[in-house]
């Protein structure tokens, strides 16, 4: 099971998933949303991705399919433009807000899992920018992030070509994720 920050996304994640559908989960870590996905939806196709080689061994134990590589890189080409969902939870905290997490985050994970750069947004803006080129027309991003990061990335997804953006909020209200659909061919 995903951590329990990350549980709505990869329950609206699966919502998304189509059985026999196509779906990618970047920055996997343990493999716990791609083995979510897969479980719910045995019949689709369902990739992971993670730059930390520990994580993409520990994903594979986990029976994830997953590649070492930076994002979309290490994945199929076969997939572009077939992707009916695309889930990260890639770093987005802040930088300078590094030393206010709790002292025992480091003590299985490196500043590499957390490290979003300046604002935060430099790896999600990345995802934003190279999600369309493999997720098909209607297809889903869903992004875990935090604070007004939602507002931050607003322009990068119309941008992109994203639409319906919604922001997801946990039970206390708290941002969590963002989900957003590439704009339908009849769109464009």
């Amino acid at each position: 099971m995903p951590r329990w920050l990350s549980e709505q996304l990869a329950h609206r994640a699966v919502e998304r998933l189509p059985e026999g559908g196509v779906a990618v989960d970047l920055c996997t870590g343990s493999g716990a949303i791609a083995k979510t996905l897969h479980t719910f939806r045995p019949g689709a196709r369902v990739l992971a991705s993670d730059v930390d080689e520990r994580s993409v061994a520990c994903a594979i134990l986990n029976g994830v399919d997953a590649q070492l590589g930076d994002l979309f890189a290490p994945l199929p080409r076969d997939i572009e433009g077939r992707v009916d969902v695309v889930v990260a939870v890639v770093p987005y905290v802040p930088t300078s807000e590094l030393p206010l997490l709790q002292r025992d985050t480091f003590a299985f994970e490196t500043p590499l899992a957390y490290d979003g750069g300046p604002d935060g947004t430099a790896i999600l803006r990345r995802v934003i920018e190279q999600s369309p080129r493999f997720l098909r027309p209607g297809g889903a991003l869903l992004l875990e992030i935090g604070g007004d990061q939602a507002e931050a990335l607003g322009d990068d997804l119309t941008g992109h070509g994203f639409t319906q953006v919604r922001v997801l909020k946990d039970e206390d209200g708290d941002v969590r994720g963002i989900e957003a659909t590439r704009r339908p061919a009849a769109d464009t």
